[in-house]
């Protein structure tokens, strides 16, 4: 049996803050060729998850938040948002699945963690299809891409 407590969530948090991506992950699952992977993510209000989509049509994803609150955006092909929702304790909905080629992305304002569940195996080359409407992880228009999504209202567009 497998456990997880608060120390496995305070020491999660301690990697996020000693990660340049300003985010740390536990794997649940064995290896990255089990069918369904399982882990649990930290993430810091100043971490980018660039805009993507899982386009093969087998890979949903699954969240739901442990700690804190975390908001998923979702968006049409051009970079429009069509929908915010807020997942966590203090929220109406503490988790959700994300069906298949729907483009997403997470934000934070404060520290949050979550389970995030997925279809594997994982294989990093077919894994996400990146919105070429956002920059890549590491640009110099990251910062304030960032700072948009946060604020962005449902139908504006992003903008570069």
């Amino acid at each position: 049996m497998k456990r997880f407590d608060r120390e496995l969530l305070s020491e999660l948090r301690a990697k996020a803050e000693a990660s340049p991506r300003r985010r740390a992950h536990h794997n649940v699952h064995e290896d990255y060729q089990q069918p369904v992977q399982r882990l649990f993510v930290c993430m810091l209000p100043d971490s980018y998850v660039r805009p993507h989509r899982h386009s093969q049509p087998t890979k949903w994803e699954f969240f739901m938040v442990v700690e804190g609150c975390l908001e998923l955006l979702f968006f049409d092909d051009n970079g429009t948002l069509t929908e915010r929702l807020a997942l966590g304790p203090q929220s109406d909905v503490l988790g959700v699945e994300i069906p298949p080629n729907t483009w997403h992305a997470t934000v934070c304002h404060a520290p949050v963690t979550f389970v995030e569940v997925k279809q594997g195996p994982y294989e990093v080359t077919d894994d996400k299809d990146f919105a070429a409407w956002a920059p890549k992880e590491g640009e110099t228009q990251v910062p304030a891409f960032l700072s948009q999504l946060k604020t962005l209202k449902t139908g504006e567009a992003v903008r570069l």
